[in-house]
């Protein structure tokens, strides 16, 4: 297994309207196309307050690349994206993401 941290650093004010679209729009898309979210956390103690970090979990790189193209060419998500957008404006300063695979010793697989 492949662990995807992405990590959505807001714009100050920006992070209410982010997590309302990851319950209410993105995960509901995720779910149908077969995205397999591991985690969603904000910063309690660290540099930003601004920042949503999560987790996806691929099997591959192969099906990370398929699932997450799938994703954002998705019709209800670019629509869904355009209309927070000139709702909300940018949320989103920037986004970093990683790819970790677990130790031999990790509890996670």
């Amino acid at each position: 297994m492949i662990y995807e941290m992405r990590v959505y650093s807001c714009v100050p004010g920006g992070m209410p309207a982010l997590l309302q679209r990851f319950e209410t729009t993105t995960l509901r898309i995720w779910q149908r196309i077969g995205l397999r979210p591991a985690g969603f956390f904000t910063t309690l103690v660290g540099p930003s307050n601004h920042d949503l970090t999560y987790f996806l979990a691929w099997e591959t790189l192969e099906e990370r690349e398929r699932l997450w193209t799938a994703f954002a060419t998705d019709p209800e998500w670019v629509s869904a994206r355009s209309a927070h957008q000139a709702e909300h404006g940018e949320v989103v300063a920037n986004i970093a993401s990683s790819f970790l695979t677990p130790t031999a010793f990790s509890t996670v697989r």
